[in-house]
C-alpha cells in the first residue's frame, strides 16, 4: 500500500499492461509486456472508510430492479390465483438469473476466483429463494 500511495492513483478501473486497442494486442511490445507480467485488473476505491449507506441504498435499488423483472416474467406466465409452487418456480428462476449469473462472466473474463464466484452465486440463490417466497406469499388470489 505504501508503494502505491505515493502515486495518488485516482479511483477507477485499471488494466495492465494496457495496449489501447485490439490491434495493439498483436504488437511485439505488448506481447513482451504481457509475457513478463504482472498482468492485472485493478479497482482503486476512494480513500477512507466504506460508504455503507450508499452501498445499501444501491443494493436495495438493485433488488427492486431484479424483482421488477421477476414480476414481469411471472405476470406474463401466470394468472392471478396461480399455485404457490408455480409462482415460486418462475420468480425464483428469474431472480436467480438476476442475482447470480453475471458472476460467471467475471470468473471467465476477469479471472475472479471460481470458489468466490460460486459462493457469490450461492448468496444469489438465497436472495432468489427469499424473493420467490415473498412473491408466492403475496401473489394475487
Amino acid at each position: 500500500m505504501e508503494a502505491l500511495r505515493k502515486f495518488n492513483i485516482p479511483p477507477g478501473n485499471y488494466v495492465f499492461p494496457r495496449c489501447g486497442s485490439t490491434k495493439g494486442m498483436s504488437s511485439p511490445e505488448y506481447k513482451e509486456k504481457a509475457s513478463k507480467g504482472p498482468v492485472a485488473f485493478m479497482t482503486v476505491l476512494k480513500s477512507g472508510p466504506p460508504e455503507m449507506g450508499r452501498s445499501l441504498v444501491l443494493w436495495f435499488c438493485y433488488s427492486v430492479l431484479v424483482s421488477v423483472f421477476a414480476a414481469y416474467i411471472a405476470s406474463r406466465a401466470l394468472a392471478p390465483g396461480a399455485h404457490y409452487l408455480e409462482i415460486f418456480r418462475f420468480v425464483g428462476c428469474t431472480a436467480f438469473a438476476g442475482y447470480s449469473l453475471a458472476w460467471l462472466q467475471n470468473a471467465i473474463w476477469y479471472k475472479l476466483n471460481w470458489c468466490a464466484t460460486f459462493r457469490s452465486m450461492f448468496d444469489g440463490l438465497i436472495y432468489a429463494l427469499v424473493t420467490a417466497g415473498v412473491f408466492g406469499w403475496l401473489w394475487p388470489a
